[in-house]
């Protein structure tokens, strides 16, 4: 793994300690002895990961964190606060002001390694979410930050834990952000994460005769679970077990006693780590719909016909089996438009795409081809069974006047081509083509009508 890392301290020699470990995983090291040199780093080139000391003279770490963490720019970039003060105050103040989180002086080399990788793995993921979503043009990330309809709501925590009173504790404390779920028996609690919609699950490492890390890996391997935030509950001194856990992509941990200021800074971290995420997804999800999809009439459009014929013609070619096209097209729509305006033209056409739906089979493809031309693609059809889907189709266009947006109402027609495989075919455009030539032959003969292809 390669990543840009900043070290920001203004010790020298804390500075040359760091950069020579990540030196040597191969991590390109960027430094700055001071909070506004690393803010006009952070702004000018790449930065993957911030090493930020927080005792620094002029600003501070805290204030460097809060200012890294309020710019849409930067925001993304993971920072771990490395520090002398061990006070669990200390680490709730670096939380809040959105620190991902601390190492603790003199840093411990795997402890430092492992967070560093685990917090780029992290990383990675929500840059290829957010590059998506911004070359879509779907979201603004600034006002995708500022507004999220859950950000008050109760988060779903799921706490798996071996101790009765440790779970009243650890629900009591995170009574005012989360409701908890408490469970004792790992194998349910794995279940009961795949079923539900948690938003983090905390595990406890206190099981007498359970490896709470399986539990862990368990959750990174199933597909419902894997991008669950975990947060594990350790003791003290346990650095092979954090190390390992941090490997298997364990998100975060805590060390017992547990500060429950703390708990609840960590938990809020990962909580908004998590509906950031859940936001990106999404996103990028409308996006590939946008992209497949005609915006006023809600079908297909010809970006997805052009990409999906192709399958379905080469499975047509590979089966033996009959594949239909039909294009159709309204009877004089220009002068729709031209008379009643284009408001009732769109009105008509996504009217024509209703009924389109209402007539073709759950296996049919439905396409508005451009303008006012529409495609469908029948698989498994031979020319016959097209020709009376299309004349059904046909009949419901000119049997039931169109309904206009002032009220009126006005009679259309259609005429329509249709095409099918053959076994001189080669590609799904001489399907389409030869469809193209039965519209022709439809519009030339009087409108209104259906035409097949010569086989």
């Amino acid at each position: 793994m390669t990543a840009r890392i900043l070290v920001v301290d203004d010790i020298p020699a804390n500075v040359k300690l760091l950069e020579a470990r990540l030196l040597a995983e191969y991590f390109d090291v960027l430094t700055a002895a001071d909070g506004k040199t690393a803010l006009e780093i952070c702004d000018r080139t790449q930065v993957d990961l911030i090493l930020l000391d927080i005792m620094m003279p002029g600003m501070d770490g805290f204030e460097v964190c809060e200012r890294i963490k309020g710019n849409p720019r930067t925001t993304h970039i993971p920072v771990v606060m490395v520090t002398a003060l061990d006070q669990p105050s200390d680490r709730v103040r670096g939380l809040k002001a959105g620190a991902d989180d601390f190492l603790t002086k003199p840093v411990n080399d795997l402890q430092l390694i492992s967070r560093v990788k685990s917090l780029l793995r992290l990383k990675t993921l929500s840059d290829e979410l957010r590059f998506r979503a911004e070359t879509a043009h779907t979201i603004g990330l600034e006002e995708m930050l500022k507004t999220d309809s859950r950000s008050e709501e109760a988060a779903q925590v799921l706490l798996v834990d071996g101790r009765g009173s440790s779970q009243e504790r650890i629900v009591k404390a995170l009574k005012p952000i989360a409701d908890v779920m408490a469970m004792s028996d790992p194998q349910a609690a794995l279940f009961e994460a795949a079923e539900n919609p948690f938003e983090l699950v905390i595990v406890n490492s206190n099981f007498d005769d359970y490896d709470p890390l399986r539990l862990c890996s368990q959750l990174r391997s199933l597909e419902r679970t894997r991008f669950i935030p975990i947060l594990l509950i350790t003791e003290q001194g346990a650095d092979s077990m954090i190390v390992r856990a941090l490997d298997l992509g364990v998100n975060d941990y805590i060390v017992r006693p547990l500060d429950p200021n703390e708990l609840v800074a960590r938990c809020l971290t990962q909580i908004r780590r998590k509906r950031f995420n859940d936001r990106l997804r999404t996103s990028v999800k409308q996006t590939i719909e946008l992209a497949v999809t005609d915006g006023l009439t809600g079908l297909n459009n010809r970006r997805y016909l052009d990409n999906h014929l192709k399958l379905l013609f080469s499975r047509a070619i590979a089966r033996g089996r009959p594949l239909s096209v039909c294009i159709t097209d309204i009877d004089r729509f220009k002068s729709v438009n031209d008379t009643y305006g284009h408001d009732a033209g769109d009105e008509v056409l996504k009217e024509f795409a209703q009924r389109i739906r209402g007539t073709v089979r759950g296996a049919d493809l439905a396409c508005r081809y451009g303008g006012e031309e529409f495609v469908l693609v029948m698989p498994d059809t031979p020319p016959e069974m097209a020709a009376a889907v299309a004349e059904r189709l046909r009949g419901r266009i000119e049997g039931e006047p169109f309904s206009l947006p002032g009220g009126d109402l006005l009679k259309l027609t259609a005429s329509m081509g249709i095409s099918s495989t053959t076994g001189s075919m080669e590609t799904p455009e001489q399907l389409l083509k030869q469809a193209d030539r039965a519209l022709y032959e439809a519009k030339n003969g009087g409108r209104n009508r259906v035409v097949a292809a010569a086989a």
